[in-house]
């Protein structure tokens, strides 16, 4: 039987059974509503150009800079896929190309003010966002969610390339 409320699932008709494939969906559902809730509070606060692949191009910048193959390479895309995402945070004001002092063949990207403005806006949205959580399902609820996912996230899977991993930058 072909469950309608969600598309290509085949379910067993049994009520109240547990069925695998909710797991990552409720996951991801809950990401989604996260990072929806960040790039609407962001677009009140100045920022409405902002789209969730260029928060994970802006980390992948980082403080200190980086190339568009460095950012290719942290996001899990190509350096023309990267190259593109710079080019967009270039034109909406978020980046900026600058010369390598320690290599006058390279070029950097920066982040701007602006940049920098964003990223820690969504620094203080998410933690926003948390306390609503632990408004709503209770302080403890959602440490011991976070305690459980760090039980069984690997550590080296906090990597920025789930733009690419999504399907692009």
């Amino acid at each position: 039987m072909v469950d309608d409320k969600k598309v290509n699932q085949v379910v067993d008709p049994g009520k109240g059974d547990v069925r695998g494939y909710e797991l990552p969906l409720l996951l991801f559902a809950g990401f989604r509503t996260l990072i929806d809730r960040l790039h609407a509070e962001l677009a009140r606060q100045g920022h409405p150009d902002v789209r969730p692949a260029h928060g994970f191009a802006m980390q992948a910048v980082g403080a200190g800079g980086a190339t568009a193959s460095e950012v290719g390479r942290r996001l899990g895309v190509s350096k023309q896929a990267a190259g593109k995402t710079v080019d967009r945070l270039v034109a909406l004001g978020y980046a900026e190309r600058a010369d390598d002092p320690a290599d006058a063949r390279r070029k950097l990207v920066r982040l701007t003010p602006r940049g920098l403005d964003a990223l820690t806006r969504s620094a203080a949205i998410f933690d926003d966002l948390r306390a609503d959580w632990a408004h709503t399902l209770g302080p403890e609820r959602v440490r011991d969610m976070e305690d459980a996912l760090r039980a069984v996230v690997p550590t080296d899977a906090f990597r920025l390339d789930a733009a690419g991993w999504l399907g692009g930058t």
